[in-house]
């Protein structure tokens, strides 16, 4: 089968790329809106696109009415944000967090999850969140014929559990991925829990 893409409509060609690009890493991005409360909302359009500076990248829509998501408005309008990786035990909050909700509105509150300080920057972190980076805005692309706002998120700190860091033999700090135990995204309403992991040696 082959599917050329310019035949079919822009939110088939989305169901399509979310179909067969699996899976994805979640960021589970918290946001300070204007009145002080805070967003949370999961994305899976997300990645490392750099590590001199230390850049991930975030591509975020807009609803349905066409105004701003409010995650991608208050890191436009106040610059900083929170990316956590969710462990599978996180999983119905976060797909919960995708719900709309008004602008004043917290999804953090709706909740009822925990916060705890990120030190030296001006938001928190979720506290049962065993990963979660401390991001500064650094720029952003207007692509698309649906407009989407590829944003790139300079990494300031990183929260790593100590639960979870081990060492490898190199003396690098490694993450033990059984205890960290990250869901990621497929298509649809499709989720994937941690599997099996396999290690091979590298020969480059």
């Amino acid at each position: 089968m082959l599917l050329q893409l310019d035949q079919f409509e822009a939110a088939q060609r989305y169901y399509l790329m979310s179909q067969t690009l699996v899976p994805r890493p979640i960021a589970w991005v918290l946001s300070e809106n204007a009145t002080g409360s805070y967003n949370l909302a999961p994305f899976s359009y997300f990645n490392a696109i750099c590590s001199a500076p230390p850049l991930i990248m975030l591509s975020i829509g807009k609803k349905p009415d066409g105004s701003d998501k409010d995650t991608r408005r208050n890191i436009i309008e106040r610059k900083y944000f929170t990316v956590h990786i969710a462990s599978i035990d996180s999983l119905n909050a976060l797909n919960q967090s995708a719900s709309p909700l008004d602008a004043d509105e917290s999804e953090v509150e709706m909740l009822g999850l925990a916060t705890t300080e990120f030190e030296d920057f001006p938001l928190p972190r979720l506290a049962d969140c065993k990963i979660a980076y401390a991001c500064e805005l650094r720029d952003i692309h207007i692509v698309g014929e649906v407009e989407q706002a590829v944003i790139y998120g300079e990494i300031k700190t990183i929260y790593l559990d100590d639960r979870i860091a081990t060492e490898d033999d190199k003396g690098r700090i490694k993450v033990d991925v059984d205890k960290l135990q990250p869901v990621s995204r497929l298509g649809a309403n499709e989720y994937m829990a941690p599997g099996e992991v396999v290690t091979l040696k590298r020969y480059y």
